[in-house]
């Protein structure tokens, strides 16, 4: 069967099938403006095969995180996702689920929530989580207009220590709102927060470990905030840290927001990502998205349902909680069989792997000439200031087949402080050998 009729009469047989006497007449639902005048400017068709070809020709140009010496991080980090969580996702029954509406049919789904609910909970150190969000940066606008719905004041504070996107997506949910104040980076340590919060704030937000890679005191913030009525909202972009420093829910947030990416889910030119959201329980009913939760039947079995579903956007949008729509299921089951594999005591080794592989590259980062190490505290991420422009001596390093950090340039470009600023990042994937290449590299290169 050919693609098109390569004569007269061919066309003129499948119009005819068709019921239309000419191409034209297939468009005549158009409206003539709407119509090309010309064809659009792309290349003929091409079979299949040359266009997979042209496509792995493209795709061979890139060099993806496994080809070298790796320290990106900055909201995106390179861990080990073990073999099992992808065959087990890519099943039919989870690879094709939607949203459970109906629980008699959806009790597999149901139940997977449930456990991410839990080990999500058990984490962040809250009562009660969602059935996942988006991403870590719509879960923190999220949980500013939650914020706002529960205290009924306006004024939210941001962190300088938030990660420059995550600042960028809540000013988009805010509309540049005059209440949101974005307080300015400062990389050798955030400046105090603490004095800004007045009788009209609603929340704080509070980056740990923030973007800088410094540890935050969460507990000064929360009292803090507490005295003036406010809210804590704690985000966590590294949520394997969340295996070695103490939970946020035990230090006195009030919602924890965290990136789940690093569990489950690898790199992949950006995503899917899947959001993490947990808070008190007196606060439920303003939390976003859904809840699912264990139950009985009728035999007095143990089933699962929809606790809570704050979707009112299908009927009465303007009253909505909250106007997303669904959760990022697939990632959130990633995320749930890669916790399960590690269980609680392989989540803490985890972390601690990272944490020593970072103190390893600040070692060797700061026996560099030239290279000064910005971070009193750190979990698996740092910052450092070099003699020349950041962005300037990533570049000469990927040349050498060295993707060594994030100029901090790039994600705060109008600010002239930090253009000799990098930040890196190392995980239980960075090897000794790694590490002696970056170093090796930056001295011939700040040379």
């Amino acid at each position: 069967m050919r693609y098109l009729p390569h004569s007269e009469a061919e066309r003129a047989e499948m119009l005819g099938v068709i019921g239309v006497d000419s191409i034209e007449a297939l468009f005549s639902a158009v409206p003539n403006g709407a119509l090309l005048k010309s064809p659009v400017d792309l290349p003929s068709h091409s079979p299949e095969f040359l266009v997979e070809a042209h496509m792995r020709a493209l795709a061979a140009k890139n060099h993806a995180a496994g080809d070298g010496p790796f320290f990106v991080g900055a909201g995106a980090y390179r861990h080990h996702v073990p073999a099992t969580v992808d065959h087990l996702i890519q099943r039919s029954e989870w690879l094709t689920a939607y949203t459970p509406y109906q629980p008699e049919i959806s009790q597999g789904t149901l139940q997977m929530l449930f456990e991410f609910q839990t080990q999500v909970a058990k984490i962040t150190g809250m009562d009660v989580a969602n059935a996942s969000l988006y991403d870590g940066s719509t879960g923190t606008a999220e949980a500013v207009l939650m914020a706002r719905r529960l205290t009924k004041r306006n004024r939210i504070i941001l962190s300088g220590g938030l990660h420059p996107h995550y600042r960028d997506v809540v000013k988009a949910y805010l509309k540049d709102d005059p209440d949101l104040v974005c307080l300015s980076a400062s990389p050798e340590g955030q400046g105090d927060i603490l004095d800004h919060i007045d009788e009209q704030t609603a929340a704080i937000v509070v980056q740990t470990p923030d973007f800088y890679g410094h540890l935050r005191n969460v507990k000064a913030a929360a009292d803090a905030a507490h005295a003036k009525g406010a809210l804590l909202i704690v985000v966590v972009t590294e949520v394997v840290s969340l295996g070695l420093i103490e939970a946020p829910g035990a230090l006195g947030a009030d919602i924890v927001v965290a990136e789940g990416q690093s569990i489950g889910n690898a790199l992949n030119f950006g995503g899917p990502y899947v959001g993490l959201m947990a808070t008190k329980k007196e606060f439920i009913r303003q939390m976003p998205g859904r809840l699912c939760g264990e139950t009985v039947d009728a035999k007095g079995e143990r089933g699962f349902v929809l606790t809570l579903s704050t979707r009112e956007q299908h009927i009465r949008r303007e009253k909505a909680t909250s106007n997303i729509c669904t959760n990022s299921g697939l990632c959130a089951l990633a995320f749930s069989i890669h916790m399960a594999l590690l269980g609680e005591a392989g989540f803490t080794r985890l972390a601690r792997l990272n944490h020593a592989r970072a103190c390893a590259l600040a070692d060797a980062l700061e026996a560099v000439p030239g290279v000064e190490l910005l971070n009193k505290t750190f979990f698996n991420e740092m910052t450092i200031r070099l003699p020349k422009p950041g962005a300037d001596v990533i570049e000469a390093l990927a040349a050498r087949g060295i993707l060594a950090g994030v100029p901090v340039s790039r994600l705060v470009p109008d600010d002239p402080a930090v253009i000799n600023l990098v930040v890196l990042a190392a995980t239980e994937l960075t090897t000794d050998d790694d590490i002696a290449a970056l170093a090796a590299g930056l001295k011939e290169v700040l040379a």
